[in-house]
């Protein structure tokens, strides 16, 4: 039997099994049926069974399943599964969670991929998500988009982390520029990074220069004016949305760049190379870097510093900075 779990936004209900696995196993068929079967040897080829199921098993020998229903802008309805090694909760936070609002919304969108009727989502299956204390901090699902011409499923494996801000801070001093870089430990890629100083937006995602200015002092120990600070990514087409997305054949992540210049002595220079900073409680270990300008393109693979200086030498270019 199904249980129906806590509404999620909208009113659409979440269903959830929960099924013992100590002598049977239960399958979600739908929403609202299941079926339970005995298997063979149980007792030796259990972990197999939950294997090839694609089932976890909690603490307590139960599993629990989740599904819901979900209404489009155009009247189709797409379900949401979720991997049941999630809670109730964790899935209903997933689901409700701006991250996947914002994703959802962004697919609908004039541009979108649902936008002329030519893709359809037909359903979403939430397989983890990860939390930054209480916060919701990243979901990873996977979408089956179909192609409607084709009905062939377009790849739809999702890690949906937001959108971001990073600055190129350039200071000019004894007649050169230099740029602020932060070297980080970057576990994904396994090697140590010289980057922008860069941090994520908060659920609202609407103080783009504010999230800016405080996470430059929190990793530089720099303090930036709001009113000197420079939208690059603004500049772009307002067609694509005026962000850059690092790598959209996986990630959800859009990235605002922003500009600063500034005037310093050489003291401040000396000052910065080798800092150290970073919240150390949040695994923040960074050490701040100080760069000539005229080397920065080959000094780093960040593609936030490389298509930071294009976006700057473009709008130098046609003039579009103040002077």
């Amino acid at each position: 039997m199904l249980r129906a779990l806590s509404p999620l936004p909208g009113g659409a209900p979440t269903f959830g099994g929960r099924i013992s696995v100590s002598g049977r196993v239960g399958f979600l068929i739908g929403e609202r049926e299941s079926v339970e079967i005995k298997p063979r040897g149980y007792s030796s080829s259990r972990r197999a069974l939950m294997k090839s199921a694609d089932f976890s098993e909690d603490s307590g020998g139960v599993l629990e399943l989740h599904s819901t229903s979900v209404p489009l802008s155009n009247g189709e309805i797409f379900t949401v599964s979720g991997d049941p090694a999630l809670s109730s909760g964790e899935f209903s936070n997933a689901v409700g969670s701006s991250l996947f609002k914002t994703w959802l919304k962004n697919m609908q969108s004039d541009s979108g991929l649902l936008s002329g009727g030519h893709m359809s989502l037909k359903h979403v299956h939430i397989q983890g998500l990860d939390m930054f204390g209480s916060r919701l901090g990243f979901v990873k699902f996977k979408a089956d988009v179909i192609d409607n011409e084709t009905g062939q499923k377009v790849p739809g494996i999702v890690f949906s982390r937001g959108p971001a801000v990073a600055v190129l801070i350039i200071l000019k001093s004894g007649g050169k520029d230099f740029v602020v870089l932060t070297e980080q430990a970057r576990v994904p890629v396994g090697r140590v990074i010289l980057e922008l100083p860069a941090g994520m937006l908060d659920d609202d995602g609407d103080d783009v220069v504010g999230t800016a200015v405080r996470e430059v002092e929190e990793e530089t120990g720099i303090s930036l004016s709001l009113a000197d600070m420079i939208n690059l990514t603004a500049l772009l087409d307002p067609a694509t949305g005026c962000k850059i997305f690092p790598s959209p054949g996986g990630c959800d992540e859009e990235i605002s760049l922003l500009l600063y210049k500034g005037n310093v002595d050489e003291g401040v220079i000396r000052s910065l190379r080798g800092k150290q900073m970073g919240l150390r409680d949040h695994g923040e270990l960074i050490k701040v870097h100080v760069i000539p300008y005229q080397k920065l393109w080959r000094t780093t693979a960040d593609a936030k510093v490389l298509a930071a200086i294009a976006l700057y030498e473009m709008a130098k270019r046609d003039g579009l900075l103040p002077t």
